[in-house]
């Protein structure tokens, strides 16, 4: 017995030091932020981990120059605060209209001390519940059928204190330098680590390891100091403008590009950065060579043993020796803290610096494990914003969703229209929403309709990777058919080698809008939800299966998409074919016409007129139609002061609010027009 109750008391003990959450969130960057913002709006239990003394630590450090690349545009011309946040690329989703950016600077590019100070912000006005000084340094599974997903996420800080949840959110982002081993690479300084301070390059001769952003940023901060620059790297230099994608090289930082065309000595080279090597003379210069030449070699026995490649050909590019050597590659995420039952592994390719996760950014390996942030980028790696807050701050909203309909059957938020507003709902959506605008190609807007399309179901910003998955994801029904709503680039408009400024390079006529090649509008039909396997064997470039009608809202170079001739015409028509009804909307005489000529009304006349709907009667009104020949005059015509035979007593007001219809011939009123 004695034995019994020692060991009930290890096992009480032994629970006691795993603290529960339903929902653990690893680091406070502004992903970890934002979905913490979600959780306790949505009143859920949930902690957030974060290593640092404060939220945003990796902006404390980096961009080492200070200097964002996300635009903060104070003015748009317009009040609408869901369209502003398409220029605004740094603020998170809030109720509290204190927590927009532009209050912490004006800057078009704002320095990264005020993104600290606006983390900082966020997580204490709205109370975030963040636990500083708490650094995960282990995450295992412990299985049991009772758990939400089959089993519980056990969590382990540096004082090993344990924790468990039903869900963990990874929102670390990618902070672990990225580092190519070869022959002399010790010699190598790290971004992370290298002086910031020009003075102490001039008069250097210093070469670059990469060609990111922070590569550029390093040349910028040095080019009017040093000898000259070099910067090497596996692949061609990409330029923002050309690829689409924010995440290459942007203007702010490609000075050296300048220099480089304009032959002032500064250049880029290509090459292999594994097949390098870096040897160090007695003066302390470093001269580069290839690696296969030092095989077989003993590089300690000095430089005059070693063949250089300018022995062998006497013109070889980096021939003249380096007073430096700075990597600047990036970042790839930590994969260490994991074990090896969560199943969570790298990428290949381009992707093998992000964990592996379905495209609703939960893991492949393990249920109820999710990514957010930069480390999600992998769903949509050079196609569009998701590694960064304009883009994330939506994806992280769309994976609160799917966990809300999950966990806690709260299907995705929808608003149900009569289908006469089938038209207005998708202007107004693609003229102002931000998150189509800013996840162009991931993000889509749902639309499904009704029995007989007599109303329509309307969801925001799904994403579209999992569009088979819709009903189980969301919770609603698909029935009838739908409307995929999304933003795209032209086909052929963006890459590396692209001129995107060309001659005639925008379309203007709706005719031709499939040719478009800014970003614009698409809008796909189905008949029926397309399924997993539709979706598997759809083309490597296309976004989704092959539809039963597409339709491309012709791009403008305002962005405004409410030209009645250009835009609205053609997407009504459209809508009109897959619908087979007519969405136009009539006055209340057309609508009496066709209850006399037509065995089925027009959705408008049947939800509005015949519903006794619509617009009151005014004399203003009435003047209004007659000016624009949309109505007869029956004003009655004074003759000489005597009153017409039938005329009545009292203004036009009256005569609207008595009912009282002027008798006229019936093939007068096929000449009403329609709005």
């Amino acid at each position: 017995l004695s034995l019994a109750l020692y060991a009930g008391s290890l096992c009480a003990a032994s629970g006691a030091a795993f603290l529960y959450h339903d929902y653990c969130v690893i680091g406070a960057g502004p992903s970890g932020l934002q979905v913490a913002y979600f959780l306790q709006q949505a009143g859920r239990d949930y902690i957030v981990f974060e290593r640092s003394h404060a939220p945003g630590s990796f902006f404390a450090l980096y961009p080492r120059h200070r200097k964002l690349i996300s635009i903060n545009k104070q003015y748009t011309g317009k009040s609408n605060s869901e369209f502003n946040l398409r220029h605004d690329w740094n603020s998170l989703l809030s109720h509290d209209r204190r927590l927009l950016f532009r209050h912490y600077s004006r800057d078009f590019f704002p320095n990264a001390d005020a993104m600290v100070h606006y983390l900082e912000d966020f997580a204490s006005l709205l109370k975030l519940q963040v636990q500083y000084n708490t650094a995960i340094i282990h995450v295992t599974l412990e299985r049991d059928e009772q758990a939400w997903n089959g089993h519980y996420f056990l969590l382990t800080d540096q004082d090993r204190q344990n924790y468990k949840c039903s869900s963990l959110l990874v929102a670390t982002g990618t902070w672990v330098p990225n580092v190519v081993n070869f022959p002399g690479s010790e010699y190598v300084e790290g971004y992370e680590t290298v002086s910031i301070n020009p003075e102490d390059f001039a008069g250097q001769t210093v070469l670059i390891l990469g060609r990111g952003n922070s590569a550029f940023e390093t040349a910028e901060n040095i080019l009017g100091v040093t000898n000259f620059i070099h910067m090497v790297s596996r692949s061609r230099v990409r330029l923002s403008w050309a690829t689409h994608y924010v995440g290459d090289l942007r203007a702010i930082n490609n000075g050296l590009l300048d220099t480089y065309q304009l032959k002032s000595l500064d250049g880029l080279l290509e090459g292999d950065l594994e097949d390098l090597a870096i040897v160090k003379d007695k003066k302390g210069k470093l001269h580069i060579t290839l690696r296969f030449y030092l095989e077989n070699r003993n590089t300690s026995a000095g430089i005059d043993s070693i063949t250089l490649p300018q022995d062998e050909l006497d013109n070889f590019a980096t021939r003249a020796p380096y007073d430096r050597v700075i990597r600047c590659l990036g970042w790839k995420f930590d994969f260490s803290i994991y074990n090896r039952s969560l199943r969570l592994m790298p990428g290949k390719g381009n992707n093998k610096k992000y964990p592996q996760i379905k495209p609703s950014y939960e893991s492949r390996g393990t249920r109820g494990l999710f990514i957010l942030g930069t480390a999600s980028h992998s769903v949509d790696f050079r196609k569009s914003a998701g590694g960064f807050i304009h883009g994330f701050r939506y994806t992280t909203r769309a994976v609160h969703r799917l966990l809300e309909n999950r966990h806690h059957g709260v299907p995705w938020p929808s608003t149900v229209y009569p289908i006469t507003q089938l038209t207005n709902s998708i202007i107004k959506r693609v003229n102002e929403a931000s998150g189509l605008y800013q996840m162009f190609s991931v993000l889509a807007d749902i639309i499904l309709l009704r029995e007989n399309a007599t109303a329509f179901e309307y969801l925001e910003e799904y994403p579209v990777g999992v569009l088979a998955e819709l009903e189980t994801q969301t919770g609603r029904r698909a029935p009838n058919g739908l409307f995929v709503i999304i933003m795209e680039y032209g086909r052929n408009f963006s890459g590396a080698d692209k001129d995107v400024f060309y001659y005639n390079r925008a379309v203007g006529e709706a005719q031709h809008a499939w040719q478009s090649n800014f970003l614009h509008p698409v809008i796909y039909y189905y008949k029926h939800l397309p399924t997993e396997r539709e979706m598997k064997l759809r083309p490597p470039d296309w976004l989704l299966p092959r539809p039963d009608a597409v339709h491309h809202i012709v791009e403008d170079f305002l962005t405004d998409w409410t030209a009645p001739n250009a835009h609205i015409l053609p997407l009504r028509r459209f809508l009109e074919n897959c619908l087979s009804t007519d969405l136009r909307n009539f006055f209340a005489e057309s609508c009496f016409f066709f209850a006399f000529t037509r065995q089925k009304l027009p959705p408008f006349c049947q939800q509005g007129y015949v519903g006794m709907q619509g617009l009151l009667g005014s004399e203003g009104l009435r003047r209004h139609a007659v000016e624009a020949g949309l109505l007869e005059d029956y004003t009655p015509r004074d003759f000489s002061g005597d009153k017409t035979p039938d005329s009545r007593e009292g203004s036009q007001d009256q005569l609207l609010r008595d009912h009282v219809i002027p008798v006229r011939p019936l093939q007068h009123l096929v000449n009403a027009k329609d709005e």
